[in-house]
């Protein structure tokens, strides 16, 4: 049997969020659960009764009780809480005093710090500026927006209203933001004037103005000055110059005397976010998301799984085109203190995140498996550079955190941290598999399935598997699935999308294993999984072995179409200490057959420069496969680094 590699004290487990809504649970529905598990398997063949019992634990504001909580037993079709009336907007801002509720740190701009007093009074003015400009329930409110207080300001004014926010980052392209908010028609966009990044000040205002010509439907543009400071609006003949040009400025949008919010009610599932897929291969998908879902599902993922109180400061380094943007503004909903940074988290060095952590008594770190490898690599050691006392908890996600990643975090940040993986998506806004403070960690897994969340693994026949490799699917209603796509509507996209593999079984497309523990591990996409001579690999599981090599800084595989079957290829980044050579290139090899197997091994080993990534740091498996069967990258401007596609274009085409 596996040893944990760290066990919750009983302490930590009494406080716990969740050992309280165990009680709730066992108390209300007369049941005697000691175990996660037990609760686990009683939330997900109890589906309508565990929702249920969410919405009545957090507390859920709203101005209209539920008819019924689940009308169908199915997937595809389903319809929660009916006849319910609530605000999005309403929950996020229970709070009203003079506790912090964001604080915010950009490159070369002063620490911002916001009360839920003052939050709530911003949101109060601007909704009252937005209703001016004939902002109504339905409508889309876009931003292209960076990692900061503006951005949840106007998200929230907007949701106050019943609009539909949805946001891209100022780093995207003209194109990309193009192809996501003229599908989707914007009445208002909130756009930044110019950011930071690496040192350097990148000024935003030609892709505006190139939104703005393609987009006509956008009726007010609100630009959000690098300049502008909360306390003391400035003014400067540059903005008035530019106010000359029909653009309005957020800083004038909060000079009102409105105090109060009228949040208008909403049904459950009313459309309160559109998120896109990747984009990396087409036009991007727009995908809806629901007002009520949304708040019961980011409920259940912090207070419980994520064990997120009041007295908590979340961390989460993302950008407001990532869907762990949502996720961490929902932490409002609990009362506790959101801390945002924009930038490079690698700038001026790798200290400055860690030292974010004493300075701001940070309890929730969130990060990824990336920005943890670039800190072993560099030899950066975080408790010598850094008081970690607060951190309690450390989240990752983007990708599977490998087994030297575990190693290191508990010998180089803390031995006492939950090192939570947490894994889901755009698609449900929310996670399948995460941590549990109450449950041990494993190297190399996820701690556990969500609650109401019946994940199970399928074979290609959809036969269930046990204790082995295969496609994750959700076989029971959950009310973070999305409303809809956009334009979609017969919902044939939609359908093709989730349910077209596996009738009324939702389809996700990764590939993991679901442990004896209740742990799961994942192997990568399917969609990518490599399937040399009929055997079936997850991308994932030759990353494990290529990144722990002290040689390699990162990697890419792909499975390319080759005499009938499929070949491997992988794409190395090699450290500046070292050069490829074939004594590299038969190390990988050998490491690679050794660790995993003989069909693991690569058929062809290119070193390159750059693993090409999106702008929420995910690697693009899939366009290099198409790109390695004679198809172009479309979109190349969702890239955090398009150039580096010359060099696979250079050995493809």
């Amino acid at each position: 049997m596996k040893k944990p590699i760290w066990i919750p004290s009983q302490e930590r487990i009494d406080t716990s969020n969740i050992n309280a809504y165990i009680k709730f649970i066992n108390k209300k529905y007369k049941k005697s659960f000691n175990s996660y598990n037990e609760l686990y398997n009683w939330s997900v063949n109890n589906i309508d009764e565990f929702w249920e019992s969410i919405w009545k634990f957090s507390k859920i504001k709203y101005s209209k009780k539920y008819n019924s909580v689940l009308t169908a037993d199915k997937m595809f079709g389903a319809k929660w809480f009916t006849e319910a009336k609530l605000n999005f907007a309403e929950n996020l801002l229970r709070y009203n005093d003079s506790k912090k509720a964001i604080v915010s740190f950009r490159e070369n701009y002063p620490r911002v710090e916001l009360t839920y007093k003052e939050l709530n009074l911003l949101v109060a003015k601007l909704t009252n500026s937005l209703m001016k400009l004939g902002v109504k329930k339905g409508d889309r409110v876009a931003g292209f927006v960076s990692n900061i207080p503006e951005a949840i300001i106007a998200m929230l004014a907007a949701t106050s209203l019943g609009a539909i926010w949805s946001s891209c980052s100022p780093d995207f392209g003209i194109i990309s933001a193009f192809d996501r908010f003229n599908q989707i028609k914007p009445k208002v966009l909130f756009a930044i004037e110019e950011y930071n990044y690496n040192g350097k000040s990148i000024n935003c205002m030609s892709k505006i103005e190139g939104i703005k010509k393609r987009i006509p439907e956008i009726k007010n543009i609100v630009l959000i000055s690098k300049i502008f400071d909360f306390k003391n609006s400035v003014k400067s003949k540059k903005l008035k110059k530019k106010r000359e040009n029909n653009y309005l400025y957020f800083d004038e949008l909060i000079k009102n005397n409105a105090r109060k919010i009228n949040f208008v009610q909403t049904d459950f599932d009313h459309p309160v976010y559109i998120m896109y897929s990747s984009g990396t291969t087409g036009v991007p998908k727009c995908i809806v998301h629901g007002a009520g879902g949304t708040l019961l599902q980011h409920f259940k993922e912090l207070a419980l799984h994520t064990d997120l109180k009041r007295s908590d400061n979340i961390f989460y380094f993302t950008t407001c085109g990532w869907m762990m943007w949502n996720w961490l503004v929902s932490s409002l909903s609990i009362g506790a203190t959101v801390v945002l940074f924009d930038g490079n988290p690698g700038y001026p060095d790798l200290d400055k995140l860690w030292k974010l952590i004493e300075e701001e008594k940070i309890t929730v770190f969130g990060t990824s498996p990336k920005f943890l490898s670039i800190c072993e690599k560099n030899k950066v050691i975080p408790k010598l550079i850094s008081n970690l006392d607060s951190l309690k908890t450390i989240l990752s996600t983007g990708s599977p955190l490998s087994k030297g990643n575990f190693k290191w975090v508990y010998k180089n940040i803390k031995s006492d941290v939950q090192l939570s993986s947490i894994s889901g998506g755009t698609d449900i806004i929310s996670c399948f598999m995460l941590g549990c403070p109450i449950l041990p960690v494993y190297s190399e897994e996820i701690q556990c399935r969500g609650l109401g969340m019946k994940v199970e693994t399928f074979d290609e026949k959809g036969k269930v598997l046990i204790n082995k490799k295969g496609e994750l699917v959700c076989s029971a209603p959950i009310p973070s699935m999305p409303l809809y796509f956009w334009n979609d509507k017969k919902n044939e996209k939609y359908k093709a999308a989730y349910f077209e593999k596996y009738p009324n079984v939702w389809h996700h497309g990764d590939y993991i294993k679901i442990t004896k523990s209740g742990g799961v591990i994942v192997y990568g996409r399917s969609d990518t999984t490599l399937n040399p001579g009929g055997v079936r690999i997850g991308t994932a599981e030759i990353y494990r072995i290529v990144e722990s090599l002290n040689e390699i800084n990162d990697s890419l595989v792909i499975g390319q179409k080759h005499k009938n079957d499929v070949r491997i290829i992988l794409f190395v980044v090699v450290k500046r200490n070292y050069k490829f050579n074939s004594t590299l290139e038969s190390k990988i090899k050998i490491e690679i057959k050794r660790s995993a197997s003989p069909r693991h091994v690569p058929a062809l080993i290119y070193s390159v420069k750059e693993i090409p990534r999106t702008i929420s740091g995910k690697k693009v498996e899939i366009a290099i496969t198409k790109m390695s069967n004679g198809e172009k990258v479309i979109n190349k401007d969702v890239l955090i680094n398009p150039k580096s596609l010359k060099e696979y274009e250079k050995l493809f085409f």
